[in-house]
């Protein structure tokens, strides 16, 4: 009897101890160090003011009093005073709404805009005026020929010609430049074009498989072998809810964006993971730095040391095959080929 209890014992430790780890990975955690109460200042984001209470900031949605006080924590102001509470065990940050100014018309409202969820500035451009596009799309898009008098590099108000058949038959369109290839560095697999914007432009005629194309506003100076393509149909985004990513998917960091191959905080990265791995704006990564490859000095083998957490990243703009991300904290350089998994 005694070892039929021991043996039942120890299968209940095996059925448990699972249980128990993933109840103790799920705990939200909050800073030794946090406030008794936080004065909402201009610039800050609502990740910066959750970091000052939890130790995991993007798991803020949890926390944040819903109710008619604050219906939407994104509705924060400077002046507000954050202050934190417990309800049935659980810690939840309220909101106290500070003295503001209010402009002076019939309807008045808050002169100050509502805090961010994260740093907008830092993502605008690419929100605004990149994307990535499927290899074979950009193939077929047509190319800039020249400018009105065989000019070289044309800006607002000239005169362009692209060779090809629009990819849809709108008089609006789009002219990019590809700055990047990007290709999956496990299966190889081409994933897209990244497309820069050149310049808004409106077709003004098709003669046989030549486009003429009034250049209305310029980001950059339109070149020959620019492509033509209709501009993305999607709201852009600027409201974030930060939740962990996909179960057990990991991915690679593809580029850092605007640098050659090493980022930090509020730089923004590329991914080789996107929509059709579940991928949406607000899901979280944890950055993990490749180890480093050493000599053993006994063996004189080639050793690769374990990868090291090096950061967080939240994703805010999602392709088909790849996504962007805001690197949120870096504890260490972030490069390219490091990995992503769950946060």
């Amino acid at each position: 009897m005694k070892k039929f209890l021991c043996a039942l014992a120890a299968v209940w430790l095996l059925v448990s101890l699972p249980a128990q780890a993933n109840a103790r990975k799920d705990v939200l955690q909050l800073r030794e160090d946090r406030p008794q109460e936080y004065v909402v200042v201009k610039g800050d984001t609502l990740w910066d003011i959750s970091s000052r209470f939890l130790e995991s900031p993007w798991r803020w949605p949890e926390v944040w009093d819903m109710n008619a006080q604050i219906p939407n924590p994104h509705l924060i102001y400077p002046g507000d005073v954050i202050y934190l509470v417990w309800e049935n065990g659980q810690p939840k940050l309220k909101v106290r709404r500070g003295m503001r100014k209010l402009s002076p018309t019939a309807r008045a409202q808050p002169l100050d805009r509502a805090i961010p969820a994260i740093p907008l500035r830092d993502i605008l451009s690419f929100l605004e005026e990149t994307r990535v596009i499927d290899q074979s799309l950009f193939k077929k898009a047509p190319y800039v020929l020249a400018g009105k008098n065989q000019r070289l590099i044309a800006g607002a108000g000239d005169r362009i010609y692209a060779r090809g058949s629009l990819l849809e038959d709108l008089r609006r369109q789009v002219v990019y430049r590809a700055t990047n290839e990007y290709v999956d560095p496990e299966t190889q697999e081409e994933l897209g074009y990244e497309l820069t914007k050149v310049s808004d432009v409106t077709v003004d005629d098709e003669n046989d498989d030549v486009v003429s194309l009034s250049v209305n506003r310029s980001v950059l100076e339109t070149r020959a072998l620019d492509r033509v393509i209709p501009a993305e149909e999607q709201r852009i985004q600027s409201v974030f809810y930060p939740k962990p990513s996909p179960e057990a998917l990991t991915g690679k960091i593809l580029s850092v964006l605007g640098a050659v191959n090493d980022g930090g905080q509020f730089d923004v990265v590329a991914l080789n993971r996107g929509v059709r791995e579940g991928l949406e704006p607000g899901h979280v990564f944890a950055i993990y730095r490749t180890g480093e490859m050493v000599v053993d000095p006994i063996t004189k083998e080639k050793l690769q040391l374990p990868a090291e957490r090096s950061g967080l990243m939240m994703v805010f703009k999602t392709f088909e095959k790849v996504s962007y991300g805001l690197i949120m904290m870096s504890s260490n350089v972030v490069s390219v080929g490091d990995e992503v998994r769950e946060p």
